[in-house]
């Protein structure tokens, strides 16, 4: 027997297809099976679909088995590729966790820092601060990712969240930095002499603005579903920012953040603070993460100046110049 036919005859070891695979090729498994479909594996992937298409075929290819089942409704994980994509999800985590604890391990305050907070504290509280600490810690880079849903600090989608809630996720750690009040407002043009206005009047005859149904567990929401009727509510919007901008346009009255409705001067306060609708902001991270010398410099830079704002953000006076 010559050479090439022992080569021939040869079994081919089956877990020799997993030693050819890249993390890569692992990734895209994992946002097809994730996506279940091509076109948003390929936008998480920053690819184009075709590109996804015949890497996936190749991929398969390799293994000599298909890792999907293709369905009208979308991309089904066959058995070989359930395999595929728990390993591919076990390789991300393993990377993620040994990242966090390198950068969590590093010597000076200096890289990139990611940061997810909302729209309304970018715009209304935080920019200022950011700016304020980009000029005292010139070699930290802040990127800010805007977004009201939770991302994964686990994964790294974001190193710092910045975050108005009464219930901080169990994995992260933090602190909390102030209680952000409520207090309805209105046009100053269109109630000149607030002090008089009763809660009862505003009820019956005024018109209202309220969050939409994705900020529904706000407190503030609840009571304007359950107190104003159906038809006195003339605007939905779903961002608190947004809100302000309405309440501001004339279009009605709005629950607000006393640091949003009383940075604005063309707005007035139509009754007290609502204590009851109040929400603790918290500045969290994930735990491999809290000693890392640039996450642990921006949350004690974050609290100091946010603890300056403390009378502001809780309603007690008027915002600083």
């Amino acid at each position: 027997m010559t050479d090439t036919d022992k080569g021939a005859a040869r079994p081919r070891n089956a877990a020799e297809p997993f030693g050819t695979l890249a993390w890569d090729e692992f990734r895209l498994v994992k946002a097809v099976a994730d996506a279940r479909g091509l076109p948003a594996a390929a936008a998480a992937l920053g690819l184009d679909p075709s590109t996804v298409f015949r890497r996936l075929k190749q991929i398969e290819t390799a293994l000599g088995t298909p890792l999907f089942e293709r369905h009208r409704t979308g991309y089904t994980l066959t058995p070989a590729g359930e395999e595929i994509a728990a390993l591919a999800d076990r390789l991300a985590n393993d990377i993620t966790s040994v990242t966090r604890r390198i950068v969590g391990r590093e010597l000076t305050p200096a890289g990139e820092l990611r940061v997810t907070t909302n729209d309304s504290l970018l715009v209304h509280l935080l920019t200022p601060l950011f700016a304020r600490f980009a000029v005292a810690c010139p070699d930290i880079r802040l990127e800010v990712i805007l977004g009201n849903q939770a991302l994964n600090l686990s994964k790294r989608d974001a190193d710092v969240a910045i975050r108005a809630t009464d219930q901080p996720p169990d994995t992260l750690v933090g602190r909390r930095a102030a209680r952000i009040t409520w207090a309805l407002y209105g046009r100053a043009a269109d109630y000149p002499e607030p002090d008089g206005i009763r809660l009862d009047d505003l009820l019956a005859a005024a018109r209202w603005i309220s969050l939409g149904d994705t900020l529904s567990g706000l407190k503030a929401v609840k009571f304007v579903a359950s107190r104003v009727a159906p038809e006195r509510i003339v605007y939905r919007v779903n961002s608190v920012l947004g809100l302000g901008e309405a309440v501001e346009a004339g279009l009605g009255i709005g629950h607000l953040p006393c640091f949003i409705g009383d940075a604005r001067p063309s707005l007035t306060r139509l009754g007290p603070p609502a204590p009851e609708f109040g929400t603790d902001l918290w500045l969290l991270t994930h735990p491999d993460l809290r000693h890392s010398p640039r996450v642990r410099l921006f949350l004690d830079f974050l609290a100091e100046e946010i603890a300056r704002r403390r009378d502001f953000i809780e309603g007690n006076r008027a915002p600083p110049a």
